[in-house]
């Protein structure tokens, strides 16, 4: 039998669990090779896959439970997601994205987009570069790394939670230290807000709701990084970035890094 303590807990566990619309957590891949199996013509699968170099998939995208947050037990493995000078897409810029492939009403309502990100000790990204990193076509909130457009100096080591733009909260980007993270998004209200842990820790609201345009089609958040050339400061090594843990949900909002099973 249950002790009251006991039901308490189990019992708001529940509670502040939300609905999954979109689950991108690699959990029914078998490897990155399963990306290769989307096409315009095929969408089969969780993502879409056509950012990415002309290299194999496996050049830009692999998975392994050694790349998930290891607090994370709803999900299986992450991914590393590289970049390198071959991972160019209709541009200069190097990136590497993954979107989501779904008829879910990923943009409406109050949702939640959830991902845990890290770097490690190698292929480290440059910090003299821009990246953009999971965001929306529009850009009215993405995360961004190493020096942005306007800042003073020449690189920046922090990474940025950023809203139309404007920086709204940041942290140095340390190796092997896993950034939870939800953007509590209201399409109807154009706010977003920003919820943030680290580790195992469970999140917590950290800056936010502020206003912004809030516009998708439901088929442009963009599960990777990209980024921007810039003359006389460009890094020239491949870079690797690992994310564990995504998907979208409605509310209420799942706090614990373990992700709902």
């Amino acid at each position: 039998m249950l002790g009251y303590a006991t039901l308490v807990t189990a019992l708001a566990t529940v509670v502040s669990a939300g609905t999954i619309l979109w689950d991108g957590r690699f959990n029914d891949m078998t490897s990155s090779a399963d990306l290769d199996k989307w096409s315009w013509a095929n969408q089969v699968g969780n993502y879409q896959y056509y950012i990415h170099g002309t290299g194999a998939v496996t050049k830009y995208v692999n998975l392994s439970p050694t790349y998930k947050n290891p607090a994370d037990n709803g999900s299986t493995q992450g991914a590393k997601i590289t970049i390198d000078d071959t991972a160019k897409w209709n541009s200069d810029m190097w990136r590497t994205e993954l979107i989501p492939q779904t008829k879910a009403a990923i943009n409406s309502g109050t949702v939640y987009y959830h991902f845990s990100i890290k770097r490690s000790t190698t292929n480290i990204p440059s910090a003299t570069n821009e990246h953009q990193i999971c965001f929306f076509e529009s850009h009215f909130t993405e995360l961004k790394y190493g020096w942005v457009n306007g800042e003073s100096g020449t690189s920046n080591t922090n990474l940025q939670w950023m809203v139309g733009g404007q920086s709204k909260w940041k942290v140095e980007l340390l190796a092997d230290v896993w950034h939870n993270v939800a953007y509590e998004i209201d399409f109807s209200s154009n706010q977003v807000t920003f919820w943030h842990s680290t580790g195992a820790d469970p999140l917590v609201k950290t800056a936010g709701p502020f206003s912004g345009s809030t516009s998708s089609n439901g088929a442009d958040w963009h599960l990777g990084v990209l980024r921007l050339p810039r003359s006389g400061n460009d890094g020239t090594g491949a870079e690797d970035w690992y994310f564990s843990g995504t998907y979208v949900e409605s509310g209420p909002l799942t706090t614990s890094v373990a992700s709902p099973k």
